[in-house]
């Protein structure tokens, strides 16, 4: 008995054919909420492009944060391939995702015109026992300060003054998140990555 493979459909053969012009051009695009399924995605990503060739990888991004282990996973491979990655903001880089967008050195961080930063500290819903919601309340706080540090450290701004910032959401455009030293450079066009 003979079977016939499904149809293709365009919008698979669409997808397919994106995903092959996205690799060849090395550009990783994390859109939307930060979860363990998309950072295992931008991972393979990741690290396949890196296994590819050492040529510097542009990561557009878009995304309001979500869950801070799995920003962290994208934040630590990104340090760990061996090709370089350029970070490129558009829309808005928020929480997990400013986080993520720290990665890499300030020359690398570029934004769009229209881009707007988030830095603040994490959230949790903690629930349960007491004991189980006193000890969730001491990881946010300890994750608040490693937020912060990194920030610091990547930014150049004293930590004191980043814990200050982040106590409440601190929106920041791209001249400002620039000033703050979130941001290395504003572009407006791809070659200005490359000059």
């Amino acid at each position: 008995m003979e079977t016939t493979p499904p149809p293709i459909h365009p919008v698979d053969s669409r997808t397919s054919f994106l995903e092959e012009k996205a690799f060849k051009s090395r550009t990783v695009l994390l859109y939307g909420p930060i979860n363990d399924n998309v950072a295992q995605d931008i991972v393979r990503r990741l690290i396949a492009l890196a296994a590819d060739s050492n040529e510097p990888i542009d990561m557009l991004m878009c995304s309001p944060g979500g869950h801070l282990e799995s920003g962290d996973s994208i934040h630590d491979v990104v340090r760990f391939i061996s090709a370089p990655v350029n970070m490129i903001g558009t829309g808005w880089v928020g929480s997990a995702a400013t986080h993520v967008y720290l990665s890499v050195p300030r020359e690398r961080r570029f934004c769009l015109p229209n881009t707007r930063f988030l830095i603040h500290q994490p959230s949790g819903g903690a629930g349960g026992q007491a004991t189980d919601i006193a000890i969730q309340a001491r990881e946010i706080i300890k994750a608040r300060e490693r937020i912060a540090r990194t920030i610091a450290r990547e930014t150049g701004q004293p930590f004191e003054r980043v814990m200050a910032d982040i106590e409440r959401d601190r929106w920041m455009s791209p001249e400002e998140a620039l000033d703050y030293g979130l941001v290395g450079r504003i572009v407006e066009r791809q070659a200005d990555i490359r000059s």
